[in-house]
Parts: structure tokens; sequence; C-alpha cells
């Protein structure tokens, strides 16, 4: 979708800016809310492209004035409370916690490792035949959808070439509203800087494509 969390090519925002020997976290607070992420999903309360819609939808002017790991608290409490996990009042404090009415999957100090630094990959388990192959040059199409998609709005209507094919994997516009798998071909399509931006540098980014994302140049 369109929104304000889309940031790459848009202008006014000046340059990223690094911090010379940043933390892996500001704030305490930030290292209890990263492993809600490994827990809630091995829970199954969500999926990744679920979490990452959820931030899509904040507030332009919330989601500019909130931190990284904001952007996360808000996925979590808008996720459970959309399916009915937790209520608006237990979330709040004034309400006690109710216990789940199904067995829930916990996450153990046994694959912790295994989920944080190896995630869950949504590989398809049957192969999905493509379109293109690697070399092929492609366009990618000029959505403008209002539900989740991994094509970045600077990257549509854009000339590129696939350099990978990475094979059948989920996709995202639908894992995001719960309509399944719906598995395609991905691509790594390498763009010229100067096809994305209109300035001339050496260099190049390649990007994850889905297939019906693209078409025959």
């Amino acid at each position: 979708m369109n929104g304000i969390h889309d940031l790459g090519g848009m202008h006014g925002f000046g340059p990223v800016l690094t911090e010379e020997h940043e933390p892996i976290f500001h704030h305490d607070w930030e290292r209890r809310v990263f492993p809600l992420f490994a827990s809630l999903f091995v829970g199954g309360y969500f999926n990744v492209d679920e979490f990452r819609h959820a931030i899509e939808r904040m507030k332009p002017a919330e989601y500019l004035q909130s931190s990284y790991y904001e952007h996360w608290l808000h996925a979590f409490e808008t996720l459970l409370t959309e399916k009915g996990v937790i209520s608006a009042a237990e979330l709040q404090g004034t309400a006690k916690p109710t216990p789940p009415t199904q067995p829930v999957t916990v996450l153990t100090p046994d694959i912790v490792d295994a989920v944080v630094l190896g995630g869950a990959s949504s590989r398809a388990k049957e192969d999905v035949p493509g379109q293109f192959r690697v070399g092929d040059r492609v366009r990618t199409k000029c959505l403008n959808p209002t539900n989740h998609t991994r094509l970045p709005r600077y990257a549509r209507g854009k000339v590129g070439t696939i350099v990978i094919a990475h094979g059948a994997f989920a996709t995202p516009d639908t894992m995001a509203h719960g309509l399944g798998e719906q598995p395609q071909q991905v691509y790594a399509v390498r763009f010229s800087a100067e096809e994305l931006w209109g300035v001339r540098r050496p260099d190049s980014v390649c990007i994850d494509l889905w297939d019906n994302y693209l078409e025959a140049v």
C-alpha cells in the first residue's frame, strides 16, 4: 500500500544519519519489546506480512514521531486486539488478563537462536513455474494497491534485469490479509541508480520481487 512507511526515494527527509558506536538497544524497554516478536510469532498470533501491514497502517504523524521499536509495539497491540487475543481494557491494565482458549506454542530456550537468527522461511513446499529467467529484462508494474505489497513505490514502472531466480515463495500481498500463501516465483532484480532516481552513480540496487509485480520489456 502507499503510505508514509514507504520512504525510499521520498524528498525532504535529508540524509540517513548513522550513529557512531550505536548500541543494540537505546532503552531498556526496547530490550523487552524485542523478544515479543519471536514469542508471538511462534505462538501463531501473526505472520511476518501481517506484522508489516500493521505498521503500515499507523497514522503518518505517529509513524514519523515514533521509533523503530515503538512501531513493533504498535503492531503487537494492533494485531492482538484485532484478533481478540487481548481486549482494550487488558491492554490498558484496567482488566485482568484472560487465559488463552486453546493451547499455545511457547518459545522455549532451545529454539530461541533458530527463531531469532534464522527466522521462518516462506519458501513454498512445491515449486511454481515462473514467467521469467535469469538475464531477462523486466519492468515493474505501476501498482498503487490499498493492500500490503512488497513492491516499493520508488521502484514502480522501472526497468531492471533479473540476476537471481530464488524459487517459489508465499505471496506477501495475500499472506498479510489471511488469503493464504498463493506462492509465486521470486527474483532478485537489479536496477541502476540512474533508472530509479535519475542519478548516475557507479552502483545499483537489487530488489527481491514476486512474479506478478513484473512484466516483460
